[in-house]
């Protein structure tokens, strides 16, 4: 779920700003309008002039994005969103690159856009005919273009030079997970490193901007943390199948039953589960739906047969039990189904699928402590938990 308020949109990717925007605005603003307030004696005026840095250090960092998601783009694949926070911006892609040479073009995008404008503003703020506050300004942008170019170019997630690691490793293994293992890796070190620096930098020197340098080691592990325990879920969801994950949760009734039989013998009953297939003579006849005996009139249930009723197994939503779990996913969200249903090579009912059921079958494949409460209250709101995008995770997989 997108956070903060959108800006507008630039070649049709929106653009979002975050709350904690506001904050490193302010400080920004409070740092360079106090430098020109004491260096240049601008008096008031000082502090617009560090607005309009700060707003130009942010149109950096917003092209620095552009320059990923135009190459994303490139390669046919949809950016959602921009979004400018605290730490920078990020840019919110459907999907990964197909190859590590196409990741590569993707990650170095944004470093090669700082580095051009850093190259840019250096030789602007040379030209005499500026003004000298104007002169100092592009030259601060600049600076802070290459710092951005320079940190970005660190080689670990969630940085660009983690996603180039990734890349490199991708193509000397053949494995995008080892690649974002390995950039993982090199990305908590690197952040762990950042944050004992800062703390002991601080007490050293008792500079609260060098705790600065701590709160981006943290947000580095904690991100870092982060892409290692998608590629974890991605390898669960990308090991796993239909029949795996199914469970035999239905019932089969006769088609030959009357409507009036089957609600008096089924649906009266407590604990009924909540799909029914009728047969009849060793074969399925199809999905009886409840709402469809509702549409038939009272007067004729004493005649009409579950057989008349029934949605035969070809024109119903299903997979094979050989269907691998990114493809149930894909299939259950791009329909908009509570449950899907699972069918044998014989054409019969091997099962069916919730999104209770996909959790319950990847929380037991990587040994996670997800009670059955848990699975239950899945299955009754439809929803996956807050915060487990396994759609955007099964299509990454897929791809």
């Amino acid at each position: 779920m997108r956070t903060g308020w959108q800006i507008g949109s630039l070649f049709g990717i929106p653009l979002f700003l975050d709350t904690s925007w506001f904050l490193i605005l302010f400080f920004i603003t409070l740092l360079y309008g106090s430098f020109f307030q004491n260096q240049l004696g601008l008096g008031p005026l000082a502090f617009v002039v560090g607005f309009l840095l700060a707003l130009l250090l942010f149109v950096s960092v917003l092209l620095h994005e552009l320059g990923h998601s135009l190459a994303a783009q490139a390669q046919g694949i949809k950016v959602n969103s921009i979004t400018l926070f605290i730490f920078g911006g990020i840019a919110s892609i459907d999907k990964e690159s197909k190859t590590p040479e196409k990741a590569f073009q993707v990650a170095i995008a944004g470093p090669l856009v700082s580095f051009g404008l850093y190259l840019i503003m250096t030789l602007s703020s040379l030209i005499s005919l500026l003004p000298e506050v104007a002169q100092i300004v592009v030259s601060r942008v600049a600076e802070m273009n290459l710092v951005l170019t320079l940190f970005n170019l660190i080689p670990g997630l969630p940085l660009d030079g983690g996603q180039v690691l990734k890349a490199a490793v991708w193509k000397a293994t053949g494995s995008r997970t080892q690649g974002v293992r390995w950039a993982a890796r090199v990305g908590q070190a690197l952040g762990w490193t950042a944050i004992i620096l800062g703390l002991f930098a601080y007490l050293a020197t008792q500079r609260l901007d060098l705790l600065w340098i701590a709160l981006i080691g943290w947000f580095a592990v904690s991100n870092a943390s982060a892409y290692s325990r998608v590629t974890d879920l991605q390898e669960a969801i990308a090991s796993l199948n239909a029949s795996e994950a199914m469970v035999r949760e239905f019932r089969v009734v006769d088609a030959d039953m009357s409507l009036r039989q089957f609600a008096d013998q089924q649906l009266l009953q407590e604990g009924r589960p909540p799909v029914y297939f009728a047969a009849s003579n060793g074969r399925y006849r199809g999905m009886v739906s409840i709402d469809d005996l509702r549409e038939v009139e009272r007067s004729q249930w004493e005649s009409r047969t579950l057989h008349s009723v029934a949605h035969p197994l070809t024109e119903i939503p299903s997979v094979r039990e050989r269907a691998s779990l990114p493809e149930v996913i894909e299939k259950l969200e791009a329909l908009k189904l509570s449950r899907i249903t699972v069918l044998t090579p014989a054409d019969a009912v091997g099962g069916v699928i919730d999104r209770g059921d996909i959790v319950r079958a990847l929380a037991q494949k990587m040994n996670l402590p997800i009670s059955e409460a848990v699975i239950q209250r899945i299955k009754e709101e439809g929803a996956y938990p807050p915060g487990l995008q396994l759609q955007v995770i099964a299509k990454a997989t897929a791809d």
